[in-house]
C-alpha cells in the first residue's frame, strides 16, 4: 500500500470522528520535510479525557524549526542497527525502525549525548493509535556524552490521554488527539550489565498534537531532566516546543492536506462518483482507517460500487500511470 496515502475530508462530507494516528498516514517516509515553527511560552497540556479544550493560544510561533526525513547511510545503519529512517533537526538527530505496526527509536544524537537503542529498541508510537490507546515498552542500548558514558535502561510509556479542540495562535483546530510520551531511563557505568547501580536518570516527557488533516502533529512539546550527580548534573531542565505551519501546509506543503479529490454522495450508500477530471485515472482503492486494503476496482464506469462494505468509515485512493494519487475519506451507512 502507498506510504504517501494522505487523509482529507470531502467537500461534501465532514467526518466528526475524533482523530486516529495511523501507518497510512502518519507513518513519516524519506523525503517528508515538515515545516515546523519555534513556539516559546509555557505549553498548557493540563487536562485528560473527552472534549478537552487545549489553550495554547498565548504561546508565541516564530522562527524555523526545519526537520527532514532520509535514509540513513550504511555506516548509520551499521551504527544504529535496524535503522530504516533518519530524522534530521536543528539540533539532534533521531534514527527510527518502521514496521507494519508501530515506529521505533533506535537511536538519538544531540550536540551533548548519543543514545543508541539496539539493543532493545524504544517504541515510538504503535498504529493505530485512538483516545485510550495505552502501552509501556523496555528499551535498553548504551550512552555516551562529553562528562559520561555507560548503559541505560528503562522504559517509554505512551497514551493517547485525550482529545477535544487545540487552540493554537488565533486558530482553532477540532477533534484534536493528545499523545504523551514519557522516556524514562536509568543510567549505569558501563561494567554495571546487571544494572544494579544507577548512577543518573533522564526523564523525557512529551505532548504530541495529530489533527485529522495534517499528517504530523499540529503542536509538539517536550520536557527533558537530566540527573547524573557523579558527572555534576543535577536534574538539569530543558523545555521546548514546535507548531506546525499551517500556513505553509495550506500553500502545498507535502505534510499537509495536499489532495484535491471530491467525492459524492458522502455518506455513500450503494456508489461513490467523483467531481473534477478523473479521466486520466484508471484504479481505485478502498482502505479502511488502520491502512488494511478493502477493495480495488477500475474507474471505467466513472463510480465506485460501495453497497458491500459493512458501515464504516473508509479511504478511497485514485491512481493513474501519469497521476499522482488522490485521496479521499468516506462514510459507507
Amino acid at each position: 500500500m502507498k506510504k504517501n496515502l494522505l487523509l482529507m475530508l470531502s467537500f461534501y462530507g465532514v467526518c466528526n470522528a475524533q482523530t486516529t494516528v495511523t501507518k497510512t498516514f502518519n507513518d513519516p517516509v524519506s523525503g517528508d520535510n515538515p515545516n515546523y515553527l519555534l513556539a516559546t511560552g509555557t505549553p498548557n497540556n493540563s487536562g485528560t479525557g473527552a472534549n478537552i479544550t487545549f489553550n495554547n493560544s498565548s504561546l508565541v510561533l516564530s522562527g524555523s524549526a526545519p526537520a527532514a526525513y532520509s535514509t540513513p547511510s550504511a555506516s548509520e545503519i551499521s551504527n544504529f542497527p535496524g535503522s530504516t529512517l533518519k530524522l534530521t533537526g536543528s539540533s539532534n538527530t533521531v534514527y527510527y525502525k518502521q514496521s507494519a505496526s508501530k515506529l521505533e527509536i533506535t537511536g538519538l544524537v544531540t550536540t551533548d549525548a548519543t543514545l543508541n537503542l539496539s539493543s532493545n529498541n524504544g517504541t515510538f508510537i504503535s498504529y493505530p493509535a485512538a483516545y485510550g490507546y495505552s502501552e509501556t515498552d523496555q528499551a535498553q542500548g548504551t550512552f555516551t556524552s562529553t562528562t559520561a558514558n555507560g548503559l541505560c535502561k528503562g522504559t517509554i510509556t505512551l497514551t493517547a490521554d485525550a482529545w477535544g479542540n487545540l487552540l493554537l495562535a488565533s486558530s482553532t483546530f477540532t477533534n484534536v488527539l493528545r499523545v504523551k510520551s514519557v522516556q524514562n531511563f536509568n543510567l549505569y557505568l558501563p561494567n554495571d550489565t546487571s544494572f544494579l547501580f544507577p548512577i543518573g536518570t533522564i526523564v523525557n516527557t512529551s505532548y504530541s498534537y495529530y489533527g485529522s488533516l495534517y499528517k504530523f502533529p499540529l503542536l509538539t512539546t517536550n520536557e527533558t531532566v537530566v540527573n547524573i550527580p557523579v558527572a555534576g548534573i543535577n536534574n538539569q531542565t530543558t523545555n521546548s516546543a514546535q507548531a506546525l505551519n499551517t500556513t505553509v501546509l495550506a500553500a502545498g506543503d507535502r505534510s499537509a492536506q495536499k489532495q484535491r479529490l471530491e467525492i459524492y454522495p458522502n455518506p455513500a450508500y450503494d456508489f461513490i462518483n467523483f467531481k473534477g477530471d478523473t479521466q486520466n485515472y484508471t484504479q481505485a482503492k478502498i482502505y479502511s482507517l488502520d491502512g488494511k486494503l478493502i477493495k480495488t476496482s477500475d474507474l471505467k464506469s466513472g463510480k465506485i460500487q460501495v453497497s458491500e462494505l459493512p458501515p464504516a468509515s473508509y479511504f478511497i485512493e485514485i491512481s493513474g500511470k501519469d497521476n499522482k494519487q488522490e485521496t479521499a475519506k468516506f462514510i459507507k451507512k
